[in-house]
């Protein structure tokens, strides 16, 4: 590499970070339009706005793009839940166990275009060891994070887990992500798959508390 090109590098990092940034937005439009086998770069493309060379110049493959993705939906889902916990505990309400985790993931999944997405990357991921591994990795993650921010919760509110916080959090977790899906697979519209999660979630929740 010559001088020049170094200097270019350096000089174009930020453009670089912001086209790859766009390549995987418009790559969750159209993995939630279509679907990832259906996807095409041309595609992904496209819709960035970009040619295949900027495609290439980020992602060797389109399953590294996949990767990439699923690493970034899992860092926005844990940011929104932490920020979640930041404003219950600043408001300081008194709230029952159910209206609790409804607040602490409403919004999280609401999107059909969200909800799409995970779908198509847990259907991937069953078939691609690497995406599978990432995957769990980021469910993992979710869960402990999740987990954690249930066990200062109950603290706080004065509820007594009937279960270790982190199965709390999966068995929420899980709950949400399949009524999400199957609201979406029934036809349900935006306002009734919001309600449908809501109501299950927050059954589930009450079941799995003891008000001290």
């Amino acid at each position: 590499m010559t001088d020049t090109q170094t200097a270019d590098t350096v000089v174009t990092s930020p453009r670089r970070e912001a086209t790859r940034q766009k390549l995987l937005d418009a790559a969750a439009l159209v993995f939630a339009e279509v679907g990832v086998d259906a996807a095409s770069v041309e595609a992904i493309c496209e819709r960035a706005g970009f040619t295949r060379g900027a495609f290439y110049s980020n992602f060797e493959t389109k399953d590294e793009l996949m990767l990439a993705l699923t690493e970034r939906v899992a860092g926005e889902k844990i940011d929104d839940v932490a920020d979640r916990v930041a404003a219950l505990q600043a408001r300081g309400e008194e709230l029952e166990p159910g209206d609790l985790v409804r607040r602490l993931l409403d919004a999280a999944f609401d999107k059909k275009q969200g909800i799409l997405l995970t779908s198509e990357i847990r259907t991937r991921a069953m078939r691609d060891p690497r995406l599978a591994k990432t995957y769990i990795e980021w469910q993992s993650g979710l869960v402990e994070r999740v987990g954690s921010f249930i066990e200062n919760l109950a603290q706080t509110y004065g509820f007594r887990l009937r279960v270790p916080a982190t199965e709390f959090a999966g068995l929420i977790l899980q709950t949400w992500e399949d009524t999400a899906a199957f609201a979406v697979m029934s036809g349900l519209g935006a306002e009734e798959t919001h309600t449908l999660v809501n109501e299950r979630t927050a059954r589930l929740a009450t079941a799995l508390v003891d008000p001290v």
